[in-house]
């Protein structure tokens, strides 16, 4: 937490998106340290993350590879058009190689059988909804994300607008807890 609690504002920013991909609760995250423990960063970026907007949700989603997809670590010529400021780009570019690490090890329960199965279920997913498949992916393997998604290609759009603001605030909070810890 120590490490975290000197970055700039920026810097801290930068290394929240890689948690949640949502500049506001990156931002507002940051104007709350310092933090008293782990427990309490962890917590209180999950409940922030459970109450963003729909459209938010969205912006965080464009940040996470479908499930099954290969995700590579980033290199300069993909960053994003909206550059950190300057005192941040090393740190935004750390960050966004660590996320890319963090989704790699999220879905390391996919094995080749079911990531076809997955690619499959993914198109099918966002015809019907208009968005990635969202699950926190850690600890699951690809037979349980393939049967989750198929029990959710059920749900009616409330419902799982409210499946996915779930599973993002736990992969949020599960990143918190990566951050801090590395």
């Amino acid at each position: 937490m120590e490490r975290f609690h000197s970055l700039s504002h920026e810097e801290a920013v930068a290394e929240l998106m890689t948690c949640c991909a949502v500049r506001s609760w990156a931002v507002q995250m940051s104007g709350l340290r310092p933090f008293p423990d782990e427990t309490a960063f962890a917590a209180t970026g999950r409940k922030l993350a459970e109450q963003l907007s729909w459209p938010e949700v969205l912006q965080a989603l464009s940040a996470h590879p479908r499930i099954g997809q290969r995700v590579a670590a980033p290199d300069a010529a993909n960053a994003p058009d909206t550059a950190p400021a300057p005192e941040a780009a090393h740190a935004s570019e750390t960050a966004r190689a660590k996320e890319a690490q963090w989704s790699r090890q999220e879905q390391a329960g996919v094995s080749d059988s079911s990531q076809e199965a997955l690619v499959a279920g993914n198109i099918a997913y966002e015809r019907r909804f208009g968005h990635i498949y969202l699950i926190c992916a850690t600890g699951l393997s690809g037979e349980q994300m393939l049967a989750e998604l198929t029990r959710r290609l059920e749900n009616d759009a409330a419902q799982e607008q409210a499946e996915v603001r779930r599973e993002l605030a736990k992969i949020v909070e599960l990143r918190l807890r990566k951050l801090v810890a590395a």
